[in-house]
Parts: C-alpha cells; sequence; structure tokens
C-alpha cells in the first residue's frame, strides 16, 4: 500500500512538473511570494483553494486545519502573511459537508480532535442545522481574526472576507 501511495504521488509530481510554469517557479524561488491573499480553510481534501479560485503559485497564502478553525498558530500565519507578505485579504472558506462540523452537531469530541470540536461548538452554539452551523463557524472565525487583530496597525485594516465553498456545485456563496 505504501509503495503504491508513493508512485501515484510521484505521478501526480511528474504531472504537475510537466504542467505548471517553470518560470513561474523560478520567478518565485528568486523573488519570493507576494500572494494576494490568505485563505484560512478546512484540511478536507474535496476543497483546494488554488483550484477553486484558479489561483497559481504564489497567489494564495493558503493556512488549512479541519473545521477552518483559529489558534495561535493559524493567526502566527495570518500575521507573517498579513504583515510581512503584505496580502491585502483574509478570507475564511468553509464548506459544505464539513466533517468536523457535523461531529461538533453530533458532540463528537475525544482525543484531540475535541479542541476542534470545543472551537467550533462555540461558534455554533445551539444551532441543529448544518448548513447554518457551518455559516456561524465561518463568521465566528471571520470576528475573531478583527478581535485579534484589532490593534495590530499593519492588519488592523485589512479586509475580512468569508464565503462557504459548495462541494457538490463547486460554487463559493460569499457571506459579506
Amino acid at each position: 500500500m505504501k509503495e503504491m501511495i508513493r508512485i501515484k504521488m510521484n505521478r501526480g509530481n511528474e504531472d504537475y512538473l510537466a504542467t505548471s510554469s517553470a518560470d513561474l517557479r523560478m520567478k518565485t524561488s528568486r523573488e519570493g511570494q507576494h500572494p494576494y491573499a490568505i485563505v484560512i480553510c478546512c484540511s478536507d481534501s474535496r476543497v483546494v483553494p488554488e483550484k477553486i479560485f484558479s489561483a497559481d503559485i504564489g497567489d494564495l497564502f493558503v493556512i488549512r486545519v479541519a473545521g477552518n478553525v483559529l489558534d495561535n498558530h493559524q493567526l502566527g500565519s495570518i500575521e507573517y502573511a498579513a504583515s510581512h507578505l503584505d496580502c491585502g485579504q483574509i478570507i475564511v472558506l468553509g464548506h459544505t459537508g464539513c466533517g468536523a462540523v457535523d461531529a461538533a452537531l453530533k458532540g463528537h469530541s475525544d482525543g484531540f480532535i475535541r479542541f476542534i470540536i470545543e472551537d467550533i461548538q462555540e461558534a455554533i452554539g445551539a444551532e441543529k442545522d448544518p448548513s447554518q452551523a457551518c455559516r456561524l463557524n465561518v463568521l465566528h472565525a471571520m470576528e475573531r481574526l478583527k478581535e485579534e487583530f484589532a490593534l495590530h496597525p499593519e492588519i488592523a485594516g485589512i479586509d475580512i472576507s468569508g464565503g462557504i465553498y459548495d462541494i457538490s456545485s463547486g460554487k463559493v456563496e460569499w457571506i459579506n
């Protein structure tokens, strides 16, 4: 099994090398990254911001964590991208069919997953509808970003948007 996965990964890397821009890879290698947006999204393998937004190498600074929740590690990454890479936009991207939101709705919270579930439960309160819970989770993250960076002079004015990616249709519904 391990060898089959490695073969698949190697083929995927070969395809990537054959289809991606060598010039762009070299340019970003020399000149660094200059992403136009920071995207905080779920780790769900069906949610791929670079594909969803048709972005190229260096376009997006993507932070992935189950349930698109925020802790100090994600906040530090956002701070870095906003203040050192001059990203002018933060997007919190939730999605339909989120397993972390579903687990929070069902009250499942064992192991390390409990930290994610507890954060989502704080965001959704007594909500039982999965779509509305997903929306509340995104809004919660957006509000937390505004609060955490309110006094940060380099980030205080950054635009924060939220969206819900529909895993069936592929469309993003903007929240704000």
